[in-house]
């Protein structure tokens, strides 16, 4: 067993930007900081994160952004206001990264990539001494309360800290680097930790062949989408197993509960959200003469194919012939879909659960264990997509490393 050179500093385990945005700020407050992450190279995910366009905040006023954190938000609340999406979009451009506002308010670096800024991210830290050892895979502690780390090569590997931070993810992506296996060490020591399961991610339907065969992969445009109180305005996209989108995603908290609670989830579109019912049921009504029922959809209610198709699927093709116009109004404006379950944690964006708040201090310390602290999507949150994920990584890590820093004072 071969121990590292007991130089004092400050361990963060975990490259994602929880991680890094906390030794960005440990190594400026003076101290020693070496990042731990147990995959050949840093922040994964967030590189993913960043291939369809980093979306790294949202420009929602303070009090309707922190909303977005559901009952989580009074806990998140002192992490955001230590570092507001404000100051997230000045610190990305103090390092070259100028950022836009795009559609919805959505916040994004001007280069649309996180590599750009991963880069400049990356040689800053270099600049101000953060080490890296990469493939050492985090296991616990030893007898003499050193972290204990899987080196490359399979030895143990020991590591004295004055603290430690814990970012290591959650579990989705696992392929990526956060693949949830922190949970059995913490709960080992006592930690309560809320089971990981899968957040803004897509749900089973068991559609018929037909409709699978033509439809898998075709976008349901200007929906609204309802699960219990909870609606949203968007874009559900139809697979070959269920449904995804940002739409779907942004109910995928309630629509877990369902799902626990009686086995399936029920969620209710409406096709037609531009058009009441009344007015709908007006447009129905005009003779249909010798079109197919397909036509008069499409022409009457300026319903698309995959729409159509929906509606076949919930009520037969012989239902909807029979129906009056008051019927195909009402079956429109509320279209229900059953959802079996939720797809695999491994394709979600993100996932939900985590180390209790319960269990940390105002500082997001452990109280069971004075000097380590946690950060990131680790913690028991969750968010909808929309840069409201990243913001809440960042901000836990700024949190988390003030915290550290008046620690070792």
């Amino acid at each position: 067993m071969t121990a590292l050179p007991p130089d004092k500093c400050v361990a963060i385990i975990g490259s994602g930007p929880a991680g890094l945005i906390a030794a960005t700020r440990l190594a400026e407050d003076g101290h020693s900081v070496t990042v731990y992450d147990h995959k050949p190279s840093i922040a994964r995910k967030f590189l993913m994160a960043g291939i369809g366009g980093l979306n790294i905040t949202h420009t929602l006023p303070f009090e309707a952004f922190l909303e977005k954190y559901g009952s989580a938000a009074c806990l998140l609340r002192p992490a955001l206001e230590a570092f507001p999406p404000e100051a997230l979009r000045a610190w990305c451009e103090e390092l070259g990264e100028e950022t836009f506002v795009g559609t919805s308010g959505r916040v994004f670096p001007v280069s649309m990539k996180a590599s750009p800024l991963l880069r400049v991210w990356r040689k800053r830290l270099d600049e101000s001494g953060v080490k890296f050892r990469l493939r050492m895979r985090w296991t616990g502690w030893n007898e003499n309360n050193h972290l204990l780390f899987s080196g490359p090569d399979g030895s143990n590997i020991p590591v004295e800290a004055d603290a430690t931070l814990l970012a290591l993810g959650g579990a989705s992506w696992p392929r990526l680097g956060s693949d949830g296996r922190w949970t059995e060490t913490l709960e080992s020591i006592g930690v309560s930790v809320t089971q990981l399961e899968p957040a803004n991610c897509g749900f089973r339907v068991e559609w018929s062949d037909i409709f699978r065969a033509r439809f898998a992969g075709a976008p349901v445009k200007n929906v609204l989408l309802r699960s219990g109180e909870h609606e949203v305005r968007g874009e559900m996209m139809i697979t070959g197993t269920g449904i995804e989108g940002g739409a779907v995603y942004a109910l995928s908290a309630s629509l877990r509960e369902a799902l626990r609670t009686d086995g399936h989830a029920v969620l209710t579109v409406d096709l037609k959200a531009d058009m009441d019912e009344s007015r709908l049921a007006e447009r129905l009504s005009q003779p249909r003469k010798r079109q197919t029922l397909t036509d008069f959809l499409r022409k009457s209610a300026g319903l698309p194919p995959v729409a159509i198709a929906l509606l076949r699927e919930a009520h037969s093709n012989e239902g909807l012939a029979a129906a009056t116009p008051p019927d195909l109004a009402r079956w429109i404006k509320a279209l229900p879909i059953r959802l079996t379950a939720t797809t695999g944690i491994e394709r979600a964006i993100s996932s939900a659960g985590g180390v209790s708040f319960d269990e940390l201090d105002n500082g997001l310390m452990l109280k069971k264990r004075p000097g380590t602290f946690a950060a990131g999507e680790m913690l028991d949150w969750e968010a909808p997509t929309g840069g409201f994920l990243l913001q809440a990584c960042f901000s836990t890590g700024v949190l988390a490393a003030r915290s550290i820093t008046d620690w070792l004072k």
